[in-house]
């Protein structure tokens, strides 16, 4: 909760929290004012809700402990918000926050494996890809951090990048490898609502054609000015990509969205946007280096692939 980034939210947060804590303390005072009602033999009357015949509710005052429960469990939510976080932006006395201590956890695991990574980091990336130990190694980094996106097996999804073939949209050799890893990758396709439908079409016929799928001829011949118009500036005027920019390669078979006509239309009026998030506050150099060894023999290291 110490999060809001509105003034707002963080008031009425703590004004819920409050008002709902103190309407308990006077509700229960409240009703200890409250006699209970008697019949004249003595015993407590029922409320008059009777069930199968001589199943009465009761209307007996609250016993003492549950009240003193009652009580003290307000009175614990009051001194814990004061501690901790929980009344809107409020970070409370002692500081805690969930995010320093996962960080604080991860540094501690960090520092206490980095003797067990220590002999990779200067190792070259090939070397370390051909080494059964730190492949396995990398692997488990892999399963836990990667695999949620591209697959246990690392072949990727609609939108999430095949890492097995050899394709890359940034590049890849070590180095590219290992600055996605660390930094991160933003990739936009822009929409094009400049173009009208047939426009779309024709262009999308003229990128099946480029990897030798089935198209309209004549559409395909109309695609190709449209895309010379509107598309080499990213992906150059071969179609093979640019990996500065992350610009796929339209040549190959490789899909990231889908060949499809229909696919490839949407991909062109709707645009695309892709995001590799940066793992150098959650990943030591260390198990990076590992990382980027691993993913680089998945298409790169033959001995590599055969263990998979």
């Amino acid at each position: 909760m110490s999060d809001f980034l509105g003034a707002g939210w963080s008031t009425y947060i703590t004004l819920v929290t409050l008002v709902g804590i103190v309407w308990c303390i006077w509700l229960l005072f409240s009703q200890l004012k409250v006699k209970v009602k008697l019949k004249p033999d003595g015993e407590v009357a029922d409320t008059g809700h009777v069930w199968d015949g001589d199943l009465r509710e009761l209307n007996n005052p609250l016993p003492r402990w549950w009240m003193w429960m009652f009580l003290i469990s307000c009175i614990f939510s009051l001194v814990y918000l004061v501690l901790y976080p929980g009344l809107g932006s409020y970070p409370g006395v002692l500081g805690y926050s969930t995010d320093s201590a996962l960080m604080q956890s991860m540094t501690t695991a960090n520092d206490e494996l980095k003797p067990v990574y220590a002999k990779y980091v200067k190792m070259d990336i090939g070397q370390i890809a051909a080494d059964p130990k730190a492949r396995e190694m990398g692997q488990r980094l892999f399963l836990n951090s990667c695999a949620q996106c591209h697959g246990s097996d690392a072949g990727g999804a609609k939108g999430f990048p095949n890492l097995t073939d050899g394709d890359w949209l940034y590049g890849g050799s070590p180095e590219n490898i290992k600055t996605t890893i660390v930094n991160g990758r933003a990739g936009v396709m822009p929409p094009f609502p400049q173009l009208d439908s047939k426009q779309i079409v024709d262009v999308a016929n003229y990128v099946r054609s480029l990897s030798g799928l089935p198209a309209d001829d004549l559409k395909t011949a109309r695609g190709a000015e449209v895309f010379k118009a509107n598309c080499v500036a990213c992906h150059g005027s071969d179609s093979k990509g640019n990996i500065a920019l992350g610009a796929p390669n339209l040549a190959d078979k490789t899909w990231l969205y889908g060949s499809t006509e229909a696919a490839i239309i949407e991909t062109v009026t709707k645009g695309r946007m892709a995001m590799m998030p940066a793992q150098d506050k959650v990943l030591s150099p260390e198990k990076i280096q590992l990382l980027t060894a691993y993913v680089w023999g998945l298409s790169n290291n033959k001995q590599a692939g055969a263990t998979r």
